[in-house]
């Protein structure tokens, strides 16, 4: 694991922004595609805008990258919640990314039915390859969740390497997530995480003794690959270990 603290928001962004350029550049170089899982929410958004501005969306052969969501929410792709919504302004229309290289939750399917044809989905698109995704971007809820592992959910024991739903009780919805398992057998995982608001749920992940039922994203601990954090100093204020 890598700590990247930063002095600000932006510099965060910017310097996972060079990151996701680095990996994009070696895997297409030596496999000729780059499979990235997103994540929703306002932090990403700021990445993916930056992605597509004039400083990047030429350092990158957007035509062999491969779009996933790290999770979903069980809601229509057009709705104003929907992480694909988010991404498809921010980043896919922008660079005008073909809808051959984007994979999104069938959100129209039933909760089960959604979670297991975008199992069925990611298993075809690695042919008869392992599911090792190249960079799955991850953030942080103030709960310590991330994806869509929350706290007392039953998704935090399933064992598998899969998608699944999981329905929130406090928001009577459901969600669409990757296991954990799936999310720890990518090449590189990266978390995006700034604001004060943070600073303890990032202590908590990091530095508490180990319970995934209260702090979910201590799940995540890659079983080959590497994981990084970009941190501003304010969400980084409560570690010890710096």
């Amino acid at each position: 694991m890598k700590l990247n603290i930063l002095n600000s928001p932006d510099d965060a962004v910017i310097n996972l922004a060079h990151y996701f350029v680095t990996l994009a550049e070696q895997s297409i170089a030596t496999n000729g595609k780059f499979s990235v899982a997103l994540s929703g929410g306002s932090s990403p958004k700021k990445l993916y805008e930056l992605l597509a501005s004039i400083d990047f969306k030429n350092k990158v052969d957007w035509e062999n990258v491969y779009f996933f969501f790290g999770d979903e929410r069980y809601v229509p792709q057009t709705d104003k919640d929907s992480n694909y919504l988010m991404v498809k302004t921010a980043l896919f229309d922008p660079l005008q990314i073909d809808d051959s290289n984007i994979f999104a939750v069938e959100t129209d399917l039933s909760p089960i039915e959604a979670a297991a044809e975008y199992t069925k989905a990611i298993t075809l698109f690695f042919d008869d390859e392992p599911v090792h995704f190249d960079l799955v971007l991850l953030g942080l809820g103030d709960n310590s969740h991330t994806a869509s592992l929350f706290p007392h959910t039953e998704i935090l024991h399933d064992n598998s390497a899969s998608v699944k739903e999981v329905f929130l009780d406090d928001q009577q919805i459901y969600r669409i997530s990757f296991t954990s398992g799936l999310i720890n057998n990518a090449h590189h995982i990266a978390f995006l995480v700034y604001g004060a608001g943070k600073a303890e749920a990032v202590h908590h992940v990091l530095e508490d003794n180990r319970n995934i039922e209260e702090y979910p994203a201590q799940l995540i601990f890659p079983t080959h690959g590497d994981v990084r954090w970009f941190l501003d100093t304010a969400a980084a204020a409560d570690l010890k270990k710096k």
